[in-house]
């Protein structure tokens, strides 16, 4: 099997490449997480935890397989350290090598460092890095012009269709007279915005994602007025800024992208108080996961801070908590674990901030009837 994937810095891989990881079954799946220090190669401070972080693994590696079983995933293992060492750094890294399969991914979030040997890689950082920079679109637009970017993770680049930029063709330019440099009556500029609508419906219609508005006060509720796309938009940054560079426009959309995270989360946490009152909620870890296997999950939302060692029954159902997370039979995290179910079967994950869902053990599962 062909190496999964290998991020640039900063960077958050895509559904598909987490779905790639999360496919992997086998012993050893080493995991090596760490927060770093961004900058053109790592730190040397973050070699030498990365490289003691590897090592742990590799010991157990070695103390419970034989050499032959051990050696394909160790080397794997240390050909991605030589590579995470010369190379540059985001805000963590995340690697993982089994038999078969390894991945070098520079993520845009701290993590928890830790290393972790199972039966498969311990993702939920890089769930998480996909639900705290969301891919999503931001259309810069005016009277007289539009630019389509396609972002995520602190990119902003051009989206890749031949629609946009787009233009108005001035007034003057179809009768001959009046100013030619942009549209003169409202007719005129709800036009050109329909025309606009309509090329960004095509393009959410094969690349779906939460729209960002980019526009003067005038602009934005022109658009808004004759649009029928914006049923997913996480929020409006204020300004003319149709022909801003792409960096002066990473930071006002961050902020947009925040409040926007935040009333995800706030719309969980309202799902989950609506679905206790009506008995569709799981709490703590052995329900949610007992009812992530024999219900139909909804929603699992998540205190980002919660780790939880367990012991899984021969016959999948049962969770137990485990205090020695470094015993063969111990899954390091079940948390991982039970993402990745919910996701297969159909739910969607929340991550909330830590306290938050005390009351439900820091976890909870919606599900339906």
């Amino acid at each position: 099997m062909a190496p999964v994937l290998t991020t640039v810095p900063g960077t958050v891989p895509s559904p598909a490449q987490v779905t790639a990881l999360q496919r992997v079954r086998e012993y050893p799946a080493v995991s090596v997480l760490l927060s770093t220090t961004p900058g053109a190669q790592l730190a040397p401070a973050d070699v030498v935890r990365l490289e003691t972080l590897a090592a742990r693994a590799i010991r157990r590696v070695r103390a419970e397989l034989q050499p032959a079983a051990a050696l394909p995933a160790i080397r794997r293992l240390a050909v991605l350290v030589e590579q995470a060492r010369r190379g540059p750094a985001g805000r963590a890294l995340a690697l993982y090598a089994s038999a078969s399969a390894d991945a070098l991914i520079r993520l845009p979030i701290p993590v928890l460092d830790r290393s972790v040997v199972d039966p498969t890689f311990a993702t939920r950082d890089l769930v998480r890095a996909l639900h705290r920079t969301p891919r999503h679109l931001v259309l810069a637009i005016n009277a007289g012009h539009a630019r389509l970017f396609d972002a995520a993770a602190g990119t902003l680049l051009p989206a890749l269709t031949s629609a946009f930029p787009m233009d108005a063709q001035p007034r003057g330019a179809r009768r001959g007279r009046g100013r030619a440099d942009r549209p003169a009556r409202t007719g005129d500029t709800d036009e050109f915005y329909r025309q606009v609508d309509s090329a960004l419906r095509g393009y959410l219609r094969l690349h779906p994602a939460p729209l960002v508005l980019v526009g003067d006060d005038r602009a934005t509720a022109a658009f808004r007025r004759v649009s029928v796309n914006c049923a997913r938009l996480a929020g409006t940054v204020r300004g003319n800024l149709t022909g801003s560079a792409p960096p002066e426009l990473l930071g006002r959309i961050r902020e947009v992208l925040d409040g926007y995270l935040r009333r995800r989360q706030d719309e969980a946490l309202a799902l989950v108080a609506d679905r206790t009152s009506s008995g569709q909620v799981a709490s703590g870890m052995p329900d949610a996961w007992r009812a992530a296997r024999n219900s139909r999950p909804e929603l699992l939302a998540v205190d980002e801070s919660l780790y939880y060692p367990a012991r899984l029954s021969d016959d999948g159902e049962t969770l137990t908590h485990a205090p020695d997370p470094e015993h063969p039979d111990v899954l390091d995290d079940a948390v991982d674990e039970l993402i990745e179910l919910v996701l297969m079967r159909g739910g969607w994950i929340a991550f909330a901030t830590p306290g938050t869902l005390d009351r439900h053990g820091g976890v909870a599962l919606t599900f339906r009837r």
